[in-house]
């Protein structure tokens, strides 16, 4: 048995096909199927159902995947251990970022930890969170960006910052003439929402949900993304809810319809999250204190509030 045998096997597990498992793995099929044979035959039992389309696992297959991963995980910390004792912090780094951080956050920081870190390779998707707490699970992510807590015990977060709830409100709205906000304020039958499948959408339900009672079949607007959310309440259809660090780049205009929440405000909670066994630390690292020290100066709220651990 060989550490590249089990590569094989976990490349064709997550493709369900030979072919594309070589393509992954670099080489050719017949290559990858006699290996497989041969660990297959060593061991006296099949993996895979060859009969099934797609391929898929057989019992035992699932429980050798399992602690397939768990050993190509753990040959890959040797690898880690000597990039720490040389200093090294380079190599292919696979990140994800959820929908509502990714087009704020990257480009505040992106330049900056390229130029601090030219060796470090860095493969960038955006992601919802449970994509991205399943391939951290399958070795697929090295690391992800997601708003927190998660309650995962394979998964640890480290808080990266907290970025508080700003209301946009239009002109005609009932709560226009307010200068702040209380939590109290908000009526999740007028709240414009994203789509089911965000975490930011969670959490505005859950903050509306911690003061009073309402009936979900009142939701009838959604959309795929805050930028549209902001058009939609511009047509007068209601209020939303933005994380702060997408009204950095609003215009004036549309900044006039922003407003705050009085101390504590409410916020989430975003953190770099990545497997417990703690794979490229050093990167992890490195990204923590390039991201942390940016945000730091970009919010600067000092007084926020968790409402819900589900505020996402």
């Amino acid at each position: 048995m060989t550490i590249t045998q089990l590569h094989y096997v976990l490349a064709i597990a997550e493709h369900k096909n030979f072919t594309k498992a070589a393509e992954k793995c670099f080489v050719t099929q017949p290559t990858l199927s006699t290996q497989i044979q041969k660990l297959e035959e060593e061991l006296d039992i099949l993996i895979f159902d060859r009969s099934k389309k797609p391929i898929e696992l057989t019992a035992i297959g699932r429980k050798i995947v399992h602690q397939a991963r768990n050993i190509v995980n753990e040959s890959d910390r040797i690898q880690d251990i000597v990039d720490q004792q040389k200093g090294f912090i380079g190599g292919e780094f696979r990140l994800g970022i959820i929908p509502t951080v990714m087009p704020t956050l990257l480009p505040m920081f992106l330049k900056a930890f390229i130029k601090k870190y030219p060796k470090v390779k860095l493969k960038i998707e955006e992601l919802t969170t449970e994509e991205i707490m399943q391939r951290i699970h399958e070795g697929h992510l090295d690391a992800g960006i997601a708003a927190t807590p998660l309650e995962n015990e394979n998964i640890k977060e480290r808080v990266l910052y907290y970025e508080p709830f700003v209301g946009y409100i239009p002109n005609e709205h009932r709560l226009a003439d307010k200068k702040k906000l209380e939590v109290a304020d908000l009526e999740i039958d007028d709240m414009l929402l994203l789509e089911d499948g965000h975490c930011f959408r969670d959490g505005v339900i859950n903050l509306c949900k911690a003061f009073k009672d309402h009936n979900d079949d009142n939701f009838q607007l959604e959309s795929g993304s805050i930028e549209t959310l902001i058009k939609l309440s511009n047509e007068g259809l209601g209020m939303t809810l933005l994380p702060y660090l997408h009204t950095m780049d609003l215009n004036d205009n549309l900044k006039s319809n922003l407003r705050y929440f009085n101390e504590p405000s409410p916020a989430r909670e975003v953190s770099l999250i990545y497997h417990k066994s703690e794979l490229k630390m050093q990167i992890i690292d490195s990204m923590h204190n390039v991201i942390s020290g940016i945000i730091r100066g970009a919010i600067a709220f000092s007084n926020v509030q968790i409402i819900s651990p589900l505020l996402k």
